[in-house]
């Protein structure tokens, strides 16, 4: 039955069946990994010595990502395979990270936290080097929203799956969930070097640079403004979900909610599978909205995205947390829905995968900065929530002054539709 769901509407002949296949075990090994660090490595090194290898972590591995991010899809087209093997890759790395902390964790080596961090670093490279192959292997029948809603859905039953297993292997020992999730990684880089060679090809394309899908003037690319008020949107939307995943892991770790001393660790689940729900809520509200209005949708979800922050900061507690957690995850979903919505739309084919890929790219980068203010922030619950909230409402204002700016402003290209 899931293997007819997937390759319906043409995405078998496509060869998209075989992205969504490869997106759940993405998930499912990202799933397990989860499981295992929130159980032992997390609560295992004191809370100052790991803020501040996260935080080296991501300046040292991620930023320089920024400047090199726009070079790499060019650079692995020209070569048979090899946005696969860039792919396969990021697998392969996670599949050695896991087996080495397995073993790590049994010798409580000082390697343990820097293979961690790398697992993350790949995990987050993968979106990047992914994000082409969507258009690419998108079906006629198909618009790009429903083909990333199949791919959120594809992620929730994977790590759906996975979840439970690797839940019953830790019971055994942490090393055990580890493997687990390495043999998942493994698997994963089997079926991304064995995905169909239009990945690969980028003929009739052309490139865009990120400052064509940065900047609201008109640039003659086709990329309209308004595909640019809901990017900057989305990137908000991932610097507060960046930024969650820092602070509120280490803020749940040392200063547990009143009542949950004793229960950090399923603090932090719950905290944790709110976003889950809320992504999941996400994706059906996307299908059922369909195509209405995304440019007005974007706009709301960030508004709601600041305004859980705030009641959050306010009234901080077990609730409110899993409140914020949940909007945080339905405003994420709907906002990149939207997006790819927009995308479909507005941008001409020729250019719409390096788009798309470029705006994946952007959207980690700003998961980063979230992760970073997240892990610089004092651990104090109100001040930090208050921060973010007023860093979403200044950008929120930012995002409505670069719109306003681009509606008043001359069309110097009346011919690109």
């Amino acid at each position: 039955m899931a293997r007819r769901a997937s390759h319906s509407g043409g995405a078998g002949e496509s060869g998209l069946a075989r992205l969504l296949e490869l997106n759940a075990v993405n998930a499912a090994g990202d799933a397990a990994l989860a499981v295992s660090l929130a159980g032992t490595l997390f609560f295992a090194v004191p809370s100052d010595e790991a803020r501040g290898q996260v935080a080296l972590f991501l300046g040292i591995t991620m930023l320089p990502f920024a400047v090199v991010a726009p070079l790499i899809g060019p650079f692995l087209d020209k070569f048979r395979r090899g946005r696969r093997w860039a792919i396969g890759s990021t697998f392969a790395l996670r599949a050695f990270g896991c087996w080495a902390l397995a073993g790590a964790v049994a010798d409580e080596s000082p390697w343990l936290f820097p293979a961690a961090l790398t697992c993350l670093v790949a995990s987050k490279a993968y979106g990047v080097t992914r994000a082409a192959t969507v258009p690419r292997l998108l079906p006629p029948e198909l618009t790009l929203v429903k083909a990333n809603s199949r791919i959120s859905i594809a992620s929730i039953a994977g790590a759906a799956i996975a979840g439970p297993i690797a839940t019953g292997a830790s019971l055994i020992g942490a090393e055990w969930s580890l493997r687990f999730a390495a043999v998942v990684f493994v698997g994963g880089t089997v079926l991304a070097i064995l995905l169909p060679a239009r990945v690969d090809s980028s003929e009739g394309e052309e490139h865009v640079g990120m400052r064509d899908v940065t900047d609201s003037a008109p640039r003659g690319r086709g990329i309209t403004p308004i595909v640019v008020t809901a990017l900057r949107c989305n990137a908000g939307l991932r610097m507060l979900s960046g930024f969650l995943t820092m602070f509120m892991a280490f803020l749940l770790r040392q200063e547990p909610i009143e009542g949950w001393e004793d229960k950090p660790t399923l603090l932090l689940g719950l905290v944790i599978g709110s976003v889950g729900l809320g992504s999941t809520v996400g994706t059906a509200l996307g299908s059922i909205l369909k195509d209405r209005k995304p440019e007005s949708i974007v706009l709301i979800v960030l508004v709601a995205d600041a305004a859980a922050a705030v009641y959050a900061a306010l009234f901080f507690g077990l609730i409110p947390a899993m409140a914020l957690g949940l909007v945080a995850g339905l405003s994420q979903q709907l906002g990149k829905l939207s997006l790819d919505a927009l995308i479909q739309r507005e941008v001409p084919e020729r250019v719409r995968t390096s788009v798309f890929a470029r705006s994946e790219t952007l959207l980690q980068l700003s998961w980063v900065i979230g992760g970073f203010v997240g892990v610089l922030m004092p651990l104090i619950a109100r001040l930090g929530l208050f921060v973010i909230a007023a860093l979403l409402m200044g950008w929120l204002v930012f995002v409505l002054r670069g719109l306003a700016v681009s509606r008043q402003a001359p069309r110097r290209h009346p011919g690109v539709a």
